[in-house]
C-alpha cells in the first residue's frame, strides 16, 4: 500500500468525516417517499371531511364506528394479500370470483352433502389455494402477463362456481349454513365475537348505550367485536412483519422490483411469487368463510369486482402498479378510507351513487402521487 493510499484511508476512517461519493438523502425526500404517507395523508382528510359533515348523524357513535370499521376490515382482508402480491411484481383478478367459488364449496359440501363445517371449510382453503398456486406456476411457466392468467380464472371460477350451484341445488343461492355451523369447532373463528362479556359489562355500567325496549333490552347496542374484524387485524400485522422484520419480505421486494437481479443474488423469485398468489387466494377464502356463516348462506354472485377494490385499496396505500414497493400498513389505510368513505355517504345522507365518483377522485389523486414517488426514486423527470 502506498503512503498516499494509506493517509487517505485513514483520512476516511476519522470519527465524522463523510465520504464525499455518498450523497444523503434529506428528511423530507425520506419522509416524501414513505409508501404509506398518501394513506396517512389520505385518511386524516377523509376523517377530518366526514367530522365536518356527518358528526351528528351517529357516524362516529360506537354503532356507526363499529359498522364502519366492519365494512373496512373486509376491505382490508383481501387488500392484505392484494398487497405482498403486488409488491412481489404481480396481479390477481380472480380474488372476486375466489369468494364466490369458496363460499359455494362450503355450503355445498355442508349443507348438501353433509360433510361437517370444518371439513367443508379446509376444504375450501385447499382449493383455493390449490388454484392460486395454479395462477402462480402458469404466470411462470408460460411467461403471460398476470394480468392475462388470472383473468381467465375470474371467468373460469365464475362460471364453475355458477355451475356447481344449479347442478347440485338448482338455485344460485344456498341457505342452511347457519343450522349445520351449530356447535361447529371452526365456526366461531370465522363467525363468532370476543369480549362479548366486556361490552355486556360497559352497558350494564352505563358506558355504552343498550336497548331499551324489545327482546333485547338490557343488552349492549355493540355487543362484541366480530371475527372478521379480528381476522384483518391479525393478516395486516402479520403482513407487515412478514414484509418488513425477515428475510422472505426483501425477497418479496426484490422479486418486484427487479426479478432477475433477484435471481442473480439467489432470491428464490418463482417460489415467492407462487406462494404471494396462495397467500392472496387464502385472503378470499377468509373473507367468503366469515361471510358465508355471518350470512347463513352462499350466492355463486358474491365477491363481484372485490378483486378491483382489494387493488384500489392497495393503489391508495401507496403501492406501486409496476411493483416493488408498497407497505401493509399503507393498504390497510386504504381499506380503511375506502369503508369510511362508503358508510360516510350513507350517514351523511349522499345519495350512494356518488360513492363511485367519490372512490374514483381519491384513486386518481393516489396514482398522481405514487407516480410522483416514483420519479423522486428513481429520478426520473
Amino acid at each position: 500500500m502506498t503512503s498516499e493510499n494509506a493517509t487517505s484511508n485513514q483520512h476516511l476512517a476519522k470519527p465524522g468525516l463523510k465520504d464525499e461519493r455518498i450523497k444523503e438523502i434529506s428528511r423530507f425526500r425520506k419522509a416524501m417517499i414513505r409508501p404509506d404517507l398518501g394513506a396517512i395523508v389520505g385518511t386524516i382528510l377523509v376523517f377530518m371531511f366526514f367530522l365536518a359533515i356527518a358528526r351528528d348523524t351517529g357516524m362516529f357513535a360506537l354503532e356507526g364506528i363499529m359498522n364502519w370499521t366492519t365494512v373496512s376490515a373486509q376491505f382490508a382482508i383481501i387488500a392484505v394479500g392484494a398487497c405482498l402480491l403486488m409488491i412481489a411484481g404481480e396481479f390477481d383478478l380472480s380474488v372476486g370470483s375466489m369468494i364466490g367459488f369458496a363460499g359455494i364449496v362450503i355450503a355445498v359440501t355442508s349443507v348438501q352433502w353433509g360433510w361437517p363445517l370444518w371439513l367443508s371449510i379446509l376444504l375450501a382453503f385447499t382449493l383455493a389455494m390449490a388454484i392460486g398456486a395454479l395462477n402462480g406456476y402458469l404466470v411462470i411457466k408460460t411467461g403471460l402477463p398476470s394480468f392475462i392468467v388470472t383473468l381467465a380464472s375470474l371467468y373460469i371460477l365464475r362460471g364453475l362456481t355458477i355451475y356447481v350451484s344449479i347442478y347440485a341445488t338448482r338455485k344460485t343461492i344456498i341457505g342452511g349454513v347457519r343450522e349445520v355451523a351449530e356447535g361447529d369447532p371452526l365456526a366461531p373463528l370465522f363467525g363468532g365475537k370476543i369480549l362479548t362479556g366486556l361490552f355486556q359489562w360497559l352497558g350494564d355500567a352505563g358506558v355504552i348505550e343498550t336497548f331499551s325496549r324489545g327482546t333485547r333490552m338490557g343488552q349492549p347496542v355493540v355487543d362484541g367485536i366480530p371475527m372478521l374484524i379480528v381476522w384483518a387485524l391479525i393478516l395486516i400485522v402479520f403482513g407487515h412483519v412478514l414484509l418488513t422484520k425477515t428475510r422472505f419480505g426483501n425477497w418479496i421486494y426484490a422479486s418486484g422490483g427487479d426479478a432477475q437481479a433477484a435471481r442473480y443474488v439467489g432470491v428464490p423469485v418463482n417460489r415467492v411469487k407462487i406462494l404471494m398468489f396462495m397467500f392472496t387466494a387464502f385472503c378470499a377464502t377468509v373473507f367468503a368463510t366469515c361471510q358465508v356463516i355471518e350470512f347463513g348462506s352462499a350466492a355463486a354472485d358474491r365477491g363481484v369486482l372485490k378483486e378491483f377494490e382489494a387493488i384500489i385499496s392497495v393503489v391508495i396505500g401507496g403501492a406501486l402498479l409496476t411493483g416493488g414497493y408498497g407497505s401493509v400498513i399503507g393498504a390497510a389505510l386504504g381499506a380503511l378510507i375506502f369503508g369510511v368513505v362508503q358508510q360516510g355517504l350513507f350517514f351523511a345522507g349522499v345519495e350512494s351513487s356518488l360513492f363511485r365518483v367519490f372512490l374514483g377522485i381519491i384513486l386518481l389523486m393516489a396514482v398522481i402521487l405514487n407516480t410522483y414517488i416514483r420519479r423522486m426514486i428513481t429520478g426520473e423527470r
